[in-house]
C-alpha cells in the first residue's frame, strides 16, 4: 500500500537537494517518491531537475505525467510554458501559461502572469504585457519582480 507521508518526505528531500545544486540526487529522490506514490508534484519537480541538466524534452514529458496525474495542479502547465519559451516557441507557450492561470491548485499563483508578461513584452505586445504584470500584482500585491518588470516596461513604452 502506498505511503503518502513517505512519498512527501522523499519529495521534500529531493527539493532540498535540488536547491543545494545536487541535481542527480534530487532526481533519484523524486523517483523514489514516485515509486512510493505518484504525485503531480514529484513529476513536476523531477522535470524541473531535468531542465537544469538541459534535458528539456524530458522535463516536458515529466510535466505531462504530472498533468495526467492531477490536471488541477497548475505548476506543470507553467513549467511547460517556460520550457517552450526557452526553446523559442513563444506562440506555443501562451496556452500553457493561460491554463496555469486557470488552475485550481497553483503556488506561487502570480508566476504564470509574470511569464506571460515577459513573453508578450518580448513579442512587442506591450499593452498586453502590462496587463499580465498587473495581474501578477493582483495575485501577489507588492511582488518585487512584477514591480520591476512594470517599471522597465513603462520606461520602454515612453
Amino acid at each position: 500500500m502506498p505511503d503518502r507521508e513517505r512519498a512527501i518526505e522523499l519529495w521534500e528531500q529531493g527539493t532540498a537537494r535540488l536547491v543545494e545544486g545536487e541535481i542527480e540526487a534530487a532526481i533519484d529522490l523524486y523517483t523514489d517518491s514516485l515509486r512510493e506514490l505518484p504525485t503531480a508534484e514529484a513529476y513536476t519537480f523531477r522535470g524541473w531537475a531535468y531542465s537544469f541538466l538541459g534535458k528539456i524534452d524530458q522535463a516536458v514529458e515529466e510535466c505531462r505525467k504530472a498533468i495526467a496525474t492531477d490536471p488541477s495542479f497548475g505548476n506543470p502547465y507553467n513549467d511547460i510554458g517556460c520550457y517552450l519559451m526557452q526553446q523559442g516557441e513563444l506562440e506555443q507557450a501562451v496556452p500553457w501559461f493561460e491554463q496555469a492561470k486557470r488552475s485550481l491548485r497553483y503556488e506561487p499563483r502570480h508566476f504564470p502572469y509574470l511569464n506571460l508578461g515577459r513573453l508578450r513584452a518580448a513579442r512587442g505586445e506591450f499593452a498586453d504585457a502590462l496587463g499580465e504584470f498587473y495581474g501578477a500584482l493582483a495575485e501577489n500585491p507588492g511582488d518585487p519582480l512584477a514591480l520591476r518588470f512594470l517599471e522597465a516596461l513603462k520606461k520602454h513604452v515612453q
